[in-house]
C-alpha cells in the first residue's frame, strides 16, 4: 500500500511516519527532505530563489535520489550524501521559499512518484494525499497545537546542536503555516478522505498505534 501522512510543521509527521514504516516493513520517504535538498543545492550555488531562469537551469542539472538504509533513508544530491545537512534552520527557511516555485514542485513531484509509486511506502509531507498520491490507500492528517509544535521543533534543533530561541522558532512555524496554507500551488490542506489525528498530548507510540489500527482496517 501507499500510506500518505500530511500536516503542518512539527506535527510529528517524521517520527510517526518513520515508526509506522518500521512496523510495516515499508520504505519511509520524507518529502520535506527533498525540498531541503533542493534548498541545499540553491544555497551552495549562491542563487536566490527569485532568480527564475537560472534556478530552472540549475534544477535541470540537479539529480535528487533517496536510498533506503536500514530503517531510515539517505538523500543524495548529484551523488553527494547531504542528509546530515538538511535540518539546519537556514536550509529549512530556504526550503520554505523554494517550495512555492512551480518548477521545484514539478521536479520533486516526479521524484516522489518514482520513489514511492510501486507501493510499500509511507510518505509524509504537506500535499501527499492531495497531490502527490491522491489515490493513496490510507491517508492521515496529523496536527497539534502551535505551542506544542514549537516546543517539539525547539527540542529537535537543540538536540542537533543548533543554538536557537524558542519564541523565534514558534514565530517561524507560524509564518510557515501561513505560507503553506495559502500558497497557490498545492497548498497544505486535509484530503477529504484523510483520517485526522491531533497528536497534542499524545506519546509517539499512541499516535502510531492509532495509525496502525486504521491501516489494519485496510489490510482486512
Amino acid at each position: 500500500m501507499i500510506i500518505a501522512i500530511d500536516g503542518p510543521s512539527a506535527a510529528g509527521k517524521t517520527s510517526a511516519a518513520r515508526m509506522l514504516a518500521k512496523r510495516l516493513g515499508y520504505l519511509y520517504l520524507d518529502s520535506g527532505a527533498l525540498y531541503r535538498a533542493i534548498a541545499w543545492k540553491v544555497a551552495q550555488s549562491g542563487l536566490e530563489p527569485k532568480e527564475g531562469p537560472r534556478l530552472i537551469e540549475l534544477l535541470s542539472k540537479t539529480r535528487i535520489s533517496v536510498e533506503a538504509q536500514g530503517d531510515d533513508f539517505r538523500v543524495r544530491v548529484d551523488d553527494l550524501d547531504v542528509t546530515s545537512q538538511l535540518r539546519a534552520p537556514a536550509i529549512s527557511r530556504l526550503a520554505s521559499q523554494v517550495s512555492s516555485i512551480p518548477a521545484v514542485r514539478e521536479k520533486l513531484l516526479q521524484v516522489q512518484r518514482q520513489q514511492g509509486g510501486a507501493g510499500g511506502v509511507v510518505v509524509e509531507g504537506r500535499d501527499i494525499g492531495t497531490v502527490v498520491f491522491p489515490s493513496a490507500h490510507v491517508k492521515f492528517y496529523l496536527d497539534a497545537t502551535l505551542r506544542v509544535r514549537g516546543d517539539r521543533r525547539y527540542q529537535e534543533l537543540m538536540a542537533m546542536g543548533h543554538e536557537v530561541d524558542g519564541e523565534k522558532v514558534l514565530e517561524e512555524i507560524s509564518i510557515r503555516d501561513e505560507k503553506d496554507s495559502h500558497r497557490e500551488i498545492a497548498p497544505l490542506k486535509k484530503a477529504e478522505d484523510a483520517f485526522v489525528l491531533d497528536s497534542t498530548g499524545m506519546a509517539l507510540d499512541e499516535v502510531v498505534d492509532r495509525m496502525m489500527a486504521e491501516v489494519q482496517k485496510k489490510f482486512a
